[in-house]
Order: C-alpha cells, then structure tokens, then sequence
C-alpha cells in the first residue's frame, strides 16, 4: 500500500529528460499516446455507465448555468485559467499537453458509440469503477512519459511539487473542491462523479507504481 505514498512522477528509462522536447524517442511517444487513449477509453467508459459526470463537467455545467456560457466555452476558459496557474508553479508544457486534448477527445468520439451501456445499477457501479482504473493508469503512462501534462494534470503536479504531499491525495483533495464548487453553482453530482473523485488519485498512484516497476525489470 506505499504506492499511495508516492509524491512525485517516477521517470523510466523511456521517458524524456525534459518536458519541451522537440525531438523525443519513438519509444516515448508510443507510450505517451497509449497512455492518452487509455484516459480516453476510460473517460468513455465512465459516460457510457450513466451514473454521473466527472467533476470538472460538473464545475463546468454550474458555471454555465450562472453565467449563460456554454459548457463548451466554460471549459475553454477553466483550460485557459488552469494554464495560467501553471506559471506560478512552473510546470511546463510540451507535445503531450497538445496531444492530451487531441487524443482523448477522438477516442471519446470514437469509443462511445461501441461501448455497452448497462442498464443495472451495480453493473453500471463496475463500470464506473473500471473506467476510474483505466483512467488512473493511463494517466500514470503519459505522465512518466515526460512529454508535458494536460492543464488539469498540470495543476496536480504542480500543487504536488509545491506542498510536498502524496500524489494521490492532490488528486483527491483538487477533485472534490472542484465537485463542491460545481455543485455550489448548480452543477448536477451523480455516485459516478463520487466514485471518480475518490478513485482517480488512488488509481493514478497505483498506475504509477505498476508502471515503473514494470519498466525497471
């Protein structure tokens, strides 16, 4: 149970040395775009169970909803104000954060149509929880890969490397304050957005744990 300990992204002998790299290794690359599709897939699995949306939909429909916004605009702008927080606590951007939104958003479009939908609670509940898993552990891929975070994963690392805590309870504690702003302002909360809040850190460590033990072997 160490890996809930963790504190910061282990690097592999795969990963670049440096976030802002023009030219990385093949090799990096290929895991880096693994682990973006598995945060996808597991993303749809998540909307495809029905039981609730992730916690920054949820800020971002309660925001809307008091400022005559789209969901869609409001998500640019929360993008664009996480990126500037990201000056502050330095972190840095690179090809993943680029590729971070490309790749997750056409494997959302890709794989829902093709994903079941489950009509029972508890299976709905196993989704939910699989597609946490899935979500943590490819995170834990494209972050070791080094090619630069997504804004969101950025503020993590960045509050990580800044108070020195466990990774995985950043994760925790950042997802449930944008939960309860969401739902401050209206946005609709759902067991799912519960189970993902509270999943997401632990998966991540966990993922990052596998990962790096997998690579040093």
């Amino acid at each position: 149970m160490n890996f809930f300990l963790i504190k910061s992204v282990p690097l592999t002998h795969w990963s670049s040395n440096k976030p802002l790299n023009p030219a990385p290794r093949p090799l990096t690359v290929f895991f880096l775009c693994i682990g973006l599709t598995l945060f996808g897939l597991g993303e749809s699995l998540i909307i495809a169970a029905s039981l609730g949306m992730s916690p920054w939909v949820v800020l971002s429909e309660g925001l809307s909803i008091n400022t005559g916004l789209s969901i869609g605009m409001i998500t640019f702008l929360t993008s664009v104000i996480i990126l500037l927080l990201w000056i502050p606590l330095k972190q840095r951007v690179g090809i993943g954060t680029l590729l971070n939104a490309v790749i997750i958003a056409s494997v959302l479009d890709w794989s829902l149509p093709y994903l079941p939908h489950p009509e029972t609670y508890l299976a709905k509940v196993v989704q939910t929880v699989f597609g946490t898993l899935i979500v943590g552990f490819g995170s834990a891929l494209y972050l070791i890969a080094n090619l630069g975070p997504g804004p969101r994963d950025g503020l993590m690392t960045g509050i990580q490397e800044a108070t020195g805590r466990p990774i995985a309870l950043v994760r925790v504690l950042l997802e449930v304050t944008v939960i309860s702003i969401g739902w401050f302002f209206g946005g609709t909360i759902g067991i799912g957005t519960v189970i993902f809040a509270f999943g997401v850190g632990p998966s991540l460590s966990l993922g990052l744990h596998c990962v790096s033990s997998i690579s040093k072997r």
